[in-house]
């Protein structure tokens, strides 16, 4: 029998490509037999959600974790490993339409045999540039190719819009240069087994490349990193677009930062004619460019050299590709196994990250163009006037949030609506498609294939760079399974994260509120966090909070932050803890979007009561909703890596951290002093 339930809202939800008209998980969108019903909601919450999908789940050899968010990449790759091979199956040599260009490089990327047979050779161009270089000089203007090829660098150069000037683009250079993912693993004693096994990868990587005495140059190479570790700006810091706003002409950076070669590094990147940069993490250059020109030259071609070789290992032969995943999967994220080539190969030629060394996101693949075929057969453009539309309702649930906050000021609250009102949420892949026309794909070079698809990328970015910002482009590929808040003043859900758990349209209204309407609540109010409420409704930087709002603002931030720096996520191991600061965007975003997805939902039922389904309030199957999409278990080295190098906090605590902050949740679970998440009213973080 059809299941048909009530509309979200006014919405009427469409169908994803989903294979039959019934819920992903259970009958109505909750996995019921996954939750462990003896658990105290209120003590552990995840886990009463959870709790005996936790117990029977493994994670797989090929993986660090077991997500329901995975079980979504999952059905994506299986759709692309489809797409793709179909089209590898008919692609001629040298391709001239996106099809076929598609399919030879996905056709090249699974031609093992041919690539082992190649071993280093197809990065000798670069490892040759390295060996003749003569000058710290030189190597710096390698280092300005790293956008557009596999030469690492201590910089990275991003074009995006200008703080200052939203509607034109700027040149910003940031501190780069680490192998490791972030500056704890080299001066922390807790990560000296990862530093020593990163140790070990350099010198295979020198082997393999024929460098000369490759044991005392990894040590050397390692020191390098180590200086520059110390010499960066830590997470937290990079949090703050005050901060790291700081453009000066290019002849002011030379004398601020003198030792490094920057109008040669720039005009590698095809920037020679810029005179401006904006110098993010500003006071950490002069440092970065000291240690470099400290070094010894054979330092520098030892740690380019390895650099090459890592961001290069995935495409090359066998013995790149196990020493990579010994390091960077095994190591640093516990994971037993390489994934099937199939799987990686789809990371070549559609986007995602090889390992945590370098995330790829677009680089050196032809994403957009998967994105685009991917797009026009899984996500139509009914879906996408669905959820549009869905992002609407969500964001006058924030509206009228904010007309009634208390604790802010008239004259706040009118730029906070003034700017929520200038957001465009942009669903499931772009309005225009990306030209590969003049991009040179054959079936037969994988390295050169990624190589060429680079530079395409990089051209199409500086070929814009002075003209006006495109408020119409998108950073993620239409099959990405996440979502973001861009610096366009923009909101956007690729086609790839629209499904269950995140999206189901054949679930109840309650379900999809606490899933997909979080994570847009989520993304909306990341433009009010400690980050997003330094940027105006133009995304120009500026202040446009009063002195007491931002005062007030801040005490409660703070309050967040402490309540999260108390967690373990790793009950044997109590030195690993969350950091509050780190994490505190993703956290307010998390809090302030289940908030408003529960506003959202009661406004949907126009007054009338929620029905209860199996014995089930709405609200309850609102924050159970929330709790399914992070349903998941992760290895430990995955949590260690996690806590120092990425901003989202681990997902029992984007559960346990929220609910016990609103109030709604108490009431629908009953949740009482001397339960475990309990938090007195008075201590509750409130902020919208």
């Amino acid at each position: 029998m059809r299941r048909t339930w009530l509309v979200l809202g006014a919405v009427v939800l469409a169908s994803v490509a989903l294979a039959a008209d019934k819920p992903q998980y259970g009958d109505w969108g909750l996995d019921i037999a996954g939750m462990d019903k003896a658990t105290k909601p209120g003590d552990d919450f995840f886990r009463f959600a959870n709790g005996a999908w936790l117990d029977r789940m493994q994670i797989p050899p090929d993986k660090s974790a077991v997500m329901l968010r995975l079980e979504m990449t999952d059905r994506t790759e299986a759709r692309l490993r489809e797409m793709l091979e179909g089209l590898a199956a008919k692609a001629p040599h040298r391709p001239s339409d996106l099809e076929g260009k598609i399919g030879a490089f996905y056709k090249a990327f699974m031609d093992e045999e041919r690539i082992e047979s190649f071993g280093a050779k197809p990065i000798a161009p670069e490892l040759n540039a390295v060996r003749t270089a003569k000058t710290h000089d030189e190597l710096a203007a390698l280092m300005g190719k790293s956008n557009a090829n596999f030469y690492g660098s201590l910089f990275f150069i991003n074009l995006d819009a200008d703080l200052k000037d939203p509607k034109r683009y700027s040149v910003y250079l940031g501190q780069w240069g680490l192998g490791l993912p972030g500056r704890d693993y080299y001066l922390k004693p807790d990560f000296s087994r990862q530093k020593e096994a990163y140790q070990t990868y350099i010198a295979q990587l020198l082997h393999l490349t024929g460098w000369p005495d490759a044991e005392a140059r990894a040590k050397d190479v390692v020191d390098f990193e180590t200086k520059i570790a110390e010499a960066s700006w830590t997470k937290s810091q990079q949090r703050d677009p005050v901060a790291f706003f700081n453009p000066m002409s290019v002849t002011e950076l030379e004398t601020f930062a003198p030792g490094f070669a920057w109008k040669d590094f720039l005009a590698a990147a095809d920037l020679a004619s810029v005179t401006s940069v904006i110098a993010m993490e500003k006071s950490a250059f002069p440092k970065f460019a000291a240690i470099y020109a400290a070094a010894p030259i054979e330092t520098i071609k030892a740690w380019q050299t390895a650099h090459i070789a890592d961001n290069a290992a995935p495409y090359l032969s066998k013995a790149f590709t196990d020493a990579s995943f010994t390091l960077h999967e095994k190591t640093l994220a516990g994971q037993a196994q390489p994934r099937a080539r199939w799987k990686r190969g789809i990371t070549a030629v559609a986007g995602g990250d090889f390992h945590v060394g370098r995330s790829f996101g677009t680089f050196g693949t032809l994403g957009f163009g998967v994105g685009e075929l991917y797009s026009a057969k899984y996500f139509g453009p009914d879906a996408r006037a669905k959820i549009e539309a869905l992002g609407r309702n969500l964001r006058a649930a924030y509206a009228a949030r904010l007309k009634k906050l208390r604790w802010m000021g008239p004259a706040t609250r009118a730029e906070a609506i003034k700017k929520l009102e200038s957001y465009s949420i942009k669903v499931g892949y772009p309005d225009y498609k990306r030209d590969y026309s003049k991009l040179a794909i054959t079936d037969d070079d994988v390295v050169a294939d990624a190589r060429n698809a680079a530079a395409a990328d990089w051209a199409f970015n500086t070929g814009r760079l002075n003209g006006p910002v495109d408020m119409l482009d998108w950073t993620m590929t239409p099959q990405t399974n996440d979502a973001y808040n861009g610096s366009l003043q923009d909101i956007v859900f690729p086609a790839g994260v629209l499904q269950a758990p995140m999206f189901d349209p054949y679930a109840e209204p309650a379900i999809n509120y606490g899933a997909i309407g979080a994570i847009i609540g989520h993304e909306l109010t990341h433009g009010f966090d400690d980050w997003g409420r330094k940027i105006d409704a133009d995304g120009a930087l500026r202040n446009w909070w009063t002195k007491e709002d931002a005062t007030k603002f801040d005490e409660r931030a703070k309050l967040l932050v402490a309540q999260y720096s108390e967690f373990r996520p790793l009950a044997d191991d109590p030195t690993v803890r969350v950091n509050g600061e780190l994490s505190l965007g993703e956290n307010m975003a998390d809090l302030g979007g289940l908030t408003l997805a529960l506003d959202a939902y009661h406004a949907s039922l126009h007054g009338k009561p929620a029905p209860v389904i199996d014995g089930l309030t709405g609200d309850q199957r609102v924050f159970l909703g929330w709790a399914q999409v992070w349903r998941g278990k992760v290895t430990r080295d995955f949590v260690k890596r996690q806590v120092v190098s990425d901003s989202h906090a681990p997902r029992q605590f984007r559960v346990n951290g929220v609910v016990r902050n609103i109030d709604a949740w108490y009431t629908a679970f009953d949740v009482k002093p001397g339960d475990k998440l309990y938090v007195a009213p008075k201590d509750r973080v409130r902020i919208w």
